[in-house]
């Protein structure tokens, strides 16, 4: 076999296994969502009214983003000095345990307040094994096999969160067909429960892998930087910088569609639980199914451009998303988060490789993992929160969240034209090729 067939073999497996481990791993963050926004409040916050129970329950998901940064600076210290693959392993594997603890956690009737303490801490270490995935995935998939198309391998990872939300949501609408009492009592609990046979699936695509032929190379060259985030953060941090600002819309728009949408449409709008997990299904299958197309275009546009024009028609589409999902009534829901998620999955689709190529090989697992995370503890887990305030104070009108989220993506098309500028500015071809 010659050496560009094995490279694009290699390629081919590190894609796979980037997708399905982080699908694993987004399914696992998914069902943490969905349960904070319809079944968190009355088994560890029953003590609250239904409003102050719902603002503690994504509280309790905002403790996941907290960790995200601290997970994002360990690992990629681990993943810049020993490599992807091992690193990658690890992250799964926490994931895993955490999820499966929360399925078995008792409720605050049984334990009192150590319920939602135990809550807080297991969603915790999910974020800390988060923090370290996405951007391990990211390198495994865009520094293995063949260069020149790292948008295109980082879109195998960005596929794997419409993937995870496709079965999160899937396994989560047929437990909640399940009568109110026995949802509440334990059918919440199974998709948590069903995480482990996911993860062992995961693990086995993980396992067989190669480490990455960039990172191989590069230490092949020279030695692993000892301190990465000190490299980072000494030579590179406008680009960091840039680059949080460049993820926000990527992060705050599942979770806005996903968790506050659902909340917003179970409890002011009178939709039914059943009828508003199956309109996010319908919309996840929507976006698994863009993406690719999106990445295709991205590549013979320019990734930068793309990325802007799709935010600009996210932001058109922002308004009339709200007035349609306003009317309360399915098909209009529908019509409305669909539209939006046809404008901003095209930018999320081509973010992976966009920010993979704007580091160095020596600290990008430090790079893309800290600025990705510090902008989804700073705008991802604080969405569905900060929604849920402006709608109260908004006297339950959508308005106040409507500019709210314009802003979002104002903060994030100006981070991708600096990050695009500030890559250019270093005329690295691997770099100005792509972006």
């Amino acid at each position: 076999m010659s050496d560009d067939e094995t490279a694009a073999r290699q390629g081919r497996r590190a894609r796979i296994a980037a997708f399905v481990g982080t699908a694993v791993e987004w399914y696992d963050f998914y069902i943490f969502g969905t349960a904070a926004a319809i079944a968190f409040g009355p088994v560890f916050f029953p003590t609250f009214d239904t409003s102050t129970a719902l603002l503690a329950s994504f509280a309790t998901f905002w403790a996941g983003f907290l960790a995200r940064p601290i997970g994002g600076i360990v690992f990629g210290h681990l993943g810049d000095r020993l490599g992807r693959k091992n690193t990658l392993v690890a992250t799964l594997l926490i994931m895993g345990v955490a999820t499966f603890a929360i399925g078995v956690l008792p409720g605050y009737a049984t334990i009192g307040v150590a319920a939602p303490i135990l809550l807080v801490l297991l969603r915790a270490l999910q974020g800390f094994a988060v923090g370290g995935e996405w951007g391990g995935a990211v390198l495994l998939a865009t520094e293995s096999g063949a260069s020149g198309r790292p948008l295109r391998g980082g879109m195998f990872v960005q596929q794997g969160s419409p993937a995870g939300n496709i079965l999160a949501t899937l396994v989560m609408a047929l437990v909640a067909a399940l009568p109110g009492d026995a949802f509440a009592t334990w059918g919440w609990r199974i998709p948590f429960l069903l995480s482990a046979l996911l993860v062992v699936i995961g693990l086995v695509t993980r396992l067989k892998l190669e480490e990455s032929r960039e990172f191989t190379q590069r230490v092949e060259q020279a030695p692993p930087v000892k301190l990465p985030i000190a490299e980072l953060l000494a030579h590179h941090w406008r680009r960091v910088v840039a680059a949080v600002f460049a993820s926000a819309l990527g992060i705050g728009m599942a979770y806005f569609l996903s968790t506050f949408m659902l909340a917003y449409a179970t409890s002011q709008l009178g939709v039914s639980r059943q009828v508003m997990l199956n309109l996010l299904l319908a919309n996840a299958v929507l976006q698994f199914l863009w993406q690719p197309v999106a990445t295709r275009l991205a590549e013979r546009l320019g990734a930068a451009r793309f990325m802007v024009g799709t935010l600009a028609a996210t932001a058109a589409l922002a308004v009339p998303m709200f007035l349609l999902a306003g009317t309360g009534k399915p098909a209009l829901i529908l019509l409305g988060i669909g539209l939006s998620t046809i404008a901003g999955t095209g930018y999320y689709a081509v973010l992976a490789g966009f920010l993979a190529q704007a580091f160095p090989v020596g600290v990008r697992y430090t790079g893309i993992s800290f600025a990705y995370q510090l902008c989804s503890t700073v705008i991802g887990g604080t969405t569905p929160l900060l929604a849920q305030l402006f709608l109260g104070l908004g006297g339950g009108h959508w308005a106040g969240v409507a500019v709210f989220y314009l802003v979002l993506i104002g903060v994030t098309a100006a981070g991708v034209t600096v990050l695009s500028a500030l890559v250019r500015r270093s005329a690295t071809p691997t770099v100005t090729a792509s972006v």
